[in-house]
Formats: C-alpha cells, structure tokens, sequence
C-alpha cells in the first residue's frame, strides 16, 4: 500500500488545481458582479494577483457608480505594481489619485504612482527620461503631502535617483575626454560642476577639466593657443585651491608649469613683432 501513496498525493494535488482554475474559469464567464468582485478581492489578499488583476480589469467598468468601484480600482493599480508591470502600475495609480482625488487612498496612490516610475527608472547607461518623469513625480508628491507616511521612502527614492543622474552626468563627460572631444568634455564637465557642486566625483572632475583644457590648447591652432592656455591656468588655480592635497596634484603641477612656458613664450614673440 505504501508504494501508492505518492501516485495518490499527485492524484490528489492534480484535481485540486483541476477544481481551482475550473472554479477560476467560471468565475470569467460569470455575470454576476457581485460574485465577481468578492472573489478578486479574495485572490487580491491571497495574494494571487494575476487572477485578483484579471477580474478587476473586467469588474472596472461595470462597477462605475458603485461605491465597491474606487477599491477596485485601486486594487487594480496595484496587482500591475505587484506583478511588476511598473509602466501600467504608474499609470494606472495616477489615474485614481486623478479620479479619486479625496479618497482615503490618494496618498498612497500618489506614493505608489511616484514608486512605479522609481522602479522602471532604468540603469545609468540607458536614456534616462523615465528618470527624469520620476522625480518630477516625487517632487510633487512630497509638494503635496509634506507629512506623509511615505516622505523617507520618497526622499530615498529621490536621492538615489539623483545618484544616477550624477554617475550619467559624470561618465558622459569623462567619455567626450576619453574620446578626446576635449572643448566638449570642458563643456560638460563645466555643466557636471554646477549641477553637482557637492559631487563624489568633484576632484577627478575639475582635474580632468583642467587637462582637457591643456590638452586642447596644446592641439589648438596658434592663433588660439594662448587664449586656451590662459583658461588652463585658471582651471589649475581653480583645482588647487579646491583639492590642495589631490593624488593629481603633481600632474596639475606639470600642465601648469608647461601652461605658463607657453604663454610666456608667446608673449616674448609678440613682443618682438611688435618692435
């Protein structure tokens, strides 16, 4: 007898889920709204959220005007959340804090529109215009709810964001100077400086900025050089002053001094043609 047991408990478990998605199917081509909309929500807190999804997207427009309609929909928003549809989450959680501007789950619609973008912000190396919309979503929300529960998860959210902008912002940059576009790494890295002041990235950047500006003054035209020089001593005096104690400091120190040979040089020769 015992060598059947395990035949039995396959037997067994087989027509259970046989009986559980018969009895889901029924549940599809039912009529009955109410019947309906008691079972989502009970897969809903299962925690069975494609089943829970799929028959609210169908109860959606057949429960307008029915008071079960705002959970519904709220419910719905967040079956696509949970099932890591982040795109449909976002929008759909932004059409009921939309629709439902005053129900007592706006907030935390809001929080959950705001956290679906934050989850489909994609990695620093992509387009980051999803990046962009998400934190122009939690600004807003924080705008809107300064108490909130959620304001330290937000806030989170936001800083980490902001952390990919920077590393974009920063590896954009240093790809023009690995490239040698130096007058558009000087460019950027001008631009990296004034919207991330209190950057990580601070020292390497303004001493990348300065030997962009040396190297391009020293491939520039001769009409050009000593203009371009010029601003290279300024950028060094800049570096200096800013990260006195830089590993960088002695190659800073080169540039400089070949910096200001050159410009010297120049000078002299000026001087002599105009004599």
């Amino acid at each position: 007898m015992l060598s059947f047991r395990p035949a039995f408990f396959v037997l067994l478990l087989t027509t259970l889920l046989f009986s559980a998605c018969s009895g889901y199917q029924k549940l599809l081509k039912s009529t009955d709204v109410n019947k309906k909309y008691e079972a989502a929500i009970r897969y809903y807190e299962e925690g069975d959220f494609f089943k829970a999804g799929t028959l609210l997207e169908e109860l959606i427009p057949l429960l307008k005007g029915r008071p079960e309609a705002e959970k519904a929909q709220f419910y719905f928003a967040n079956t696509n959340y949970r099932q890591r549809n982040y795109t449909l989450g976002a929008y759909y959680f932004k059409n009921f804090h939309d629709t439902y501007p005053n129900s007592q789950y706006a907030e935390e619609a809001y929080f959950m529109q705001a956290k679906s973008l934050f989850k489909d912000s994609p990695s620093f190396q992509l387009d980051q215009t999803n990046t962009y919309t998400a934190l122009e979503v939690i600004q807003e929300f924080l705008r809107r709810y300064p108490e909130s529960k959620f304001r330290v998860e937000t806030e989170s959210m936001s800083q980490e964001l902001q952390k990919k902008l920077e590393n974009k912002a920063f590896l954009a940059a240093k790809l023009y100077y690995d490239l040698r576009y130096y007058q558009s790494a000087v460019t950027a890295f001008t631009g990296f400086q004034q919207g991330y002041p209190a950057s990580a990235y601070g020292e390497q950047a303004a001493f990348l900025k300065l030997s962009a500006q040396y190297d391009m003054a020293k491939e520039s035209v001769p009409e050009k050089q000593q203009e371009r020089y010029l601003e290279a001593l300024a950028f060094y005096q800049t570096f200096i002053d800013n990260f006195p104690q830089s590993k960088d400091l002695k190659s800073a120190e080169r540039m400089y001094d070949s910096a200001r040979d050159e410009v010297a040089k120049m000078k002299a020769a000026a001087t002599v043609v105009a004599k």
